[in-house]
């Protein structure tokens, strides 16, 4: 199982990106899949998820009402929609695939991605 992360990049406060999520030898169906990041000097938390069984969505309180997960067409890709993005935005953010998952604090993922950098800097 391989997730590729693409999308990430520079972007000034208040901006927008797109992180998208590819797998391979890997579909979504029944899984949970989602999205963690990791900034500097701090532990990796979890930013949002979904539950491709019943399409339930979590997000931590942080980017809630600013970031938007989505699948897309294709079974095996997930979405970051990212807006209004603040410095404390800066991460390395990581698709994630598989594993146990109540709610964003408790997903345990099993397959993780290498990671792709967003920075919020003006």
């Amino acid at each position: 199982v391989q997730l590729v992360e693409s999308g990430g990049g520079l972007v000034q406060p208040g901006g927008s990106l797109r992180l998208s999520c590819a797998a391979s030898e890997f579909t979504f169906d029944g899984y949970a899949i989602g999205w963690f990041r990791q900034a500097p000097g701090k532990e990796r938390e979890g930013v949002s998820c979904i539950s491709t069984s019943d399409g339930s969505t979590y997000y931590v309180d942080s980017v809630k009402g600013r970031f938007t997960i989505s699948r897309g067409n294709a079974k095996n890709t997930l979405y970051l929609q990212m807006n209004s993005l603040k410095p404390e935005d800066t991460a390395v953010y990581y698709c994630a695939a598989g594993g146990p998952m109540y709610g964003i604090s408790s997903y345990d993922p099993f397959y993780w991605g290498q990671g792709t950098l967003v920075t919020v800097s003006s």
